[in-house]
Formats: structure tokens, sequence, C-alpha cells
């Protein structure tokens, strides 16, 4: 009895820890809808007063880009501002013949007046931290708008975004991301839901009530003092903006998050991307955990529930670790359930805890609706959407929950950027692109030994018990088989 008493207490953990943030994205909710009947107050820059428009600097941080460093830099040269106010920093580490195409590109739009530099390193460190920073030593602009490769901005977002700085307490504008190529397949599909859900739940959710967000990484502006004052770009986790992030908030600088302002950007198409994409956002977020939790909790400054929310933002990844754990002992735990007679009243309270799957199809429909509208037919449609984007989502968890890990061990690797593409229909082929990592990772393996196990998990159901089986857990075994299978299969047939 003790292995199946083991097993019941860290199985009970895990469903508390999902639980508890759970309720955190309840909370979010409340506060987005709340914040949908107020209107954006607060003085702004009068553009049409050539004293009030400052200086502004655009960042492009790029490696290796050949698939859209065109189409990145000819949208860039269309943005609608002063040009005696501008300047564009490219910060390009590539290592290709990009540098070559990049450099004549930029010549070319420097012959047309526009203010573009071509700045370049002998090597990469700090990775996108380390360019950031060297472009910051020379920027001419007061306030720093940066974009990655892959991110199209229309040509009034400066004027939509600075204005806001006219506070002098706001650090960072931040803006939402929209999805060039969502529907392209199921996968662009399904990181678009996630992403949205951030983009509008979370992002407002925290925003309206003051607790900490993050910088995106791209489409948004600081205001350079925030950053010097933060103490600059670090390169010591694999997401850079969430650390400068925190660390500009618990300076007390503000944030202000635009949900109306968007910028389109390309999803990745491959799963080798996504993959690589998913490892570094998670592995920096256990890695900012590790170096932030202190720091939140021992601040003065904050109140105890932005503490909360800093907190569990941070530990935001760490919840495929949790559901990594239910999964796998969800198996066991069905055994044991037919096993202990003695034990039914625990397994009651414990499907409590399905309540937690309730919440998150509460909130994400409210993010649903905001994108598609809502009525009968796209409920429906949502439903569907749901259980495809939690199978997959769970599907990820190894994946995801070895790369949580690594972030909480202190393990370090490499900034691995994510392919970009270029591609907007599924008659546009992707297999000659130079940049997918051809090879499978071990992990994959085991993803597939996962797909099997959870097999397992649904004929379990049949043959436990004494009164004809017990199908409690089949529908969750079903979406593991499903995700698992799904991440398996296509890792092993999206290669070149």
């Amino acid at each position: 009895m003790i292995l199946e008493t083991i097993i019941i207490v860290i199985y009970t953990v895990a469903l508390l820890m999902i639980f508890t943030y759970a309720l955190a994205q309840l909370n979010l909710l409340f506060n987005y809808l709340t914040s949908k009947r107020k209107k954006i107050t607060g003085e702004t820059f009068d553009f049409s007063n050539a004293e009030e428009v400052p200086f502004i600097t655009i960042q492009l941080p790029v490696y290796n880009e050949m698939y859209v460093m065109e189409r990145l830099l000819d949208n860039i040269a269309k943005i609608d501002y002063p040009q005696d106010k501008l300047e564009i920093q490219v910060l390009d580490d590539s290592t290709d013949e990009t540098v070559a195409t990049t450099r004549a590109h930029i010549e070319a739009l420097q012959a047309t007046g526009l203010d573009i530099q071509h700045i370049t390193r002998t090597d990469r460190t700090g990775f996108k931290a380390g360019a950031l920073k060297e472009g910051l030593k020379i920027a001419k602009g007061e306030f720093i708008a940066i974009f990655d490769s892959d991110f199209l901005p229309e040509e009034d977002w400066l004027k939509r975004t600075v204005p806001y700085f006219k506070n002098p307490k706001i650090g960072v504008v931040q803006t939402r991301w929209g999805h060039i190529n969502r529907n392209y397949s199921i996968l662009t599909k399904i990181q678009a839901f996630a992403l949205d859900a951030h983009f509008t739940l979370e992002q407002v959710g925290r925003n309206s009530k003051g607790h900490f967000i993050n910088f995106n990484g791209t489409a948004g502006v600081w205001r350079k003092t925030c950053i010097l004052d933060a103490g600059n770009w670090e390169g010591d986790t694999l997401t850079e903006d969430l650390d400068l992030s925190y660390r500009a908030q618990l300076k007390n600088w503000e944030f202000k998050y635009l949900e109306d302002v968007e910028t389109p950007a390309e999803l990745p198409i491959v799963i080798s991307a996504a993959r690589s994409q998913q490892f570094r956002w998670n592995k920096g977020g256990a890695e900012n955990f590790k170096k932030m939790m202190w720091r939140v909790l021992k601040n003065q400054n904050i109140s105890t529930k932005t503490k909360v929310h800093g907190l569990l933002h941070l530990l935001n990844s760490t919840m495929f670790l949790n559901i990594l754990i239910v999964a796998v002992l969800s198996i066991p735990m069905l055994y044991i359930k037919n096993e202990y007679a003695h034990l039914k009243s625990y397994f009651i309270v414990m499907s409590f805890f399905v309540l937690s799957t309730l919440i998150f199809f509460i909130c994400y429909w409210f993010m649903y609706k905001n994108t598609y509208g809502g009525g009968f037919k796209n409920f429906f449609n949502y439903i569907g959407m749901f259980f495809v984007f939690f199978s997959i989502a769970m599907g990820f968890s190894l994946h995801n929950t070895i790369a949580v890990l690594e972030g909480h061990l202190g393990k370090k690797s490499e900034f691995v950027r994510t392919p970009k593409f270029n591609i907007g229909a599924l008659k546009d082929s992707w297999k000659k692109n130079k940049y997918i990592k051809k090879t499978v990772s071990v992990h994959v393996i085991f993803e597939g030994i996962l797909m099997l196990y959870f097999a397992f998990g649904m004929y379990s159901a049949f043959i436990v018990g004494d009164q004809g089986g017990d199908f409690g857990l089949f529908p969750f075994h079903l979406m593991l088989f499903l995700g698992f299978g799904y991440v398996f299969i296509k890792s092993l047939t999206s290669k070149v």
C-alpha cells in the first residue's frame, strides 16, 4: 500500500496545482470582462504638434532569415512616421548568405532617404538579448520599437502606440499578435487558439488590474530609459523578454497593453519548428521563475494578489509538468480505485477537480467568441476546437516538461530560433526550407510509447472492476492517445 499511497499523494498535489492555476484563470476572466466596460483613458502625445513627436528607433533582430527578410524590410519601410524622427536598426546576427542580400536591400532603402542601418556582430553572445543590447548602445531613439522577422506592422502602428508614452510612468506599450496563417493547418489553428487566450484573457486580465504582464519579445515599444533602469537586456535565460519585463515592473515601471492594436505575424507550420519554439518558451519560463521568484516575493511595492498572479504567470509552463504527472498516474489510479473500495470517498472528492477543465472551457470560450463571434454554430465549432486544442496541448506535455525541468535545474542551452517560412497557402511547399531541423529527437520515441500507454488506458476501462468496467477516465485517455499520437506521427512524417 506504500506505493499506492505515494501515487495518490503525487497525483493529488498535481491536481491541486492545476486547479489553483484554473482559479487564477477564472479571476483573469472576471478582470477581462470588467475591463471591457472601461474606456482607455490618459494623456497621449499630440502628433499634430511636431514638437511632441518623439524620436523612435525600430530594432529588427534577425538571424538567417532567407525567406522573410525582403518582406520584413519592405514592410518596415512603409511605416508612416516623420523620417527625421525615425531610425531603423537591422541587428543582423546571420551566418549565411543572407548577410550580403540583406546589406544590398538596406543600401537600396538608404538611397530613398530612409535612415536604416545594417548592424552585424562577430559572434552571437547573448543571442537576441545580446543583439538588442548592442544596438541600444548607439540607438538615437527615446523609444525603441522591436519586431521579429515574421511580423508585419501596419503603416500607422507607431502612431497608435507611441502616444501613450506621454505618461512618464509607462515603460512599455505591447500590442496583440495577429496570425496571417491561422487557418493553414490544425497545428496553426491550435497555436492561434493558445496565443489568442494569452493576448486577450491573460494580458488584459492582468494589465487591467495592475498585475505584471510581459513584453512578448516583439510587436511592442520600450522607453529607452526603462530598459536601462531595469538593468538592460540579459541573455542568461531563453526568454529575455519576460526577464526584462519583470525587472522593469519590479522597479515600478508601468506597462500598457493595447488589445485593439493587432500586429500580424506567421505561426510555425511544421511541428519541428513549433517544438523548438515551445521548448524555448517553456524552458525560459522556468528559468525566469527561478530567477525572479524571490525578487517578486520580497518586493514591498506590490500587492499580495499581484505577487500571486506574478508567480503563477512565471509557473505557467510548469503546468505541463503537472499535466504529465496526472496523465501518467491516471492509469495506476484507475486500478487503485477499483482495488481499494475503502478509498471510494477520496475518488468522489477527486472528481471535483473536473471543474478545472470546465473553468478552462468557460474562459477560452470568451476568448474564442472575441475572435469568431457568438452564436450556436460558433459555440459548436468551439467545442470541437477545445477538444482538439486540449488533446494536442497534452500531447506536447512530455516535450514541454523536459524543457521545464531543464529550466528549473539550471541546464543551459543555446537560443534556437524558430524557422520562418513566408507561406500562407497549403499549395505552397515548405520542404525545401534550409532551416528545418532534419533530425528526430529521441523524445519522439517516448511520445510514441505514451500513445500506446494511453491506448492501454482506454482498454483498461473495459476490464477493471466487477461492474462491467469503469469509463470515468476514458475521455481523458482518449484525448491523451490522440494528442500524443498526433505529435508522434507528425514529428516522424514532417521531415524532409
